[in-house]
């Protein structure tokens, strides 16, 4: 509870840091801590079905395709974390724009990818390092006060 308590004050206090850290260069080490390649792709699988499943936000999801959500989201988070990957997604203001997502909504999902994290033994040092690269996409991902 602690960690979890730890990590979404991380996050919170994220969400008010600057838009540029999103585009700053990734911390060293981040892609070999989350297993390159096949650990991002093993954490985005086990996060996309957790959130899918997810009470809170299960249906902002309803629409999606889980493959093709899978494949978008490892791609970014190798390619913020330092790998060799090439997100060519929507921007995150234009892929969420008609999902009426609020704070709570976005820190469940916060809650959801931590528990992911932990169930893929990425260390919380890392965890952290990965949503303080996410964080700041708040801006564009809320959609409602």
């Amino acid at each position: 509870m602690k960690k979890t308590l730890m990590a979404l004050g991380l996050a919170c206090a994220c969400l008010l840091a600057v838009p540029a850290l999103a585009q700053s260069a990734a911390p060293a080490g981040l892609y070999q801590a989350l297993g390159e390649k096949p650990g991002i792709d093993r954490l985005v699988d086990d996060f996309v079905n957790r959130a899918v499943k997810d009470p809170r936000i299960g249906a902002h999801f309803k629409d999606v395709k889980p493959a093709a959500l899978k494949e978008s989201l490892a791609d970014q988070f190798c390619q913020l974390s330092g790998g060799p990957c090439k997100y060519e997604g929507a921007d995150m203001k234009s892929a969420h724009a008609d999902m009426q997502i609020n704070k709570g909504h976005f820190h469940a999902l916060v809650e959801v990818l931590q528990s992911a994290m932990d169930a893929q033994g990425i260390p919380f040092a890392q965890q952290n390092r990965l949503l303080a690269l996410l964080a700041p996409m708040h801006r564009d991902v809320i959609t409602v006060n």
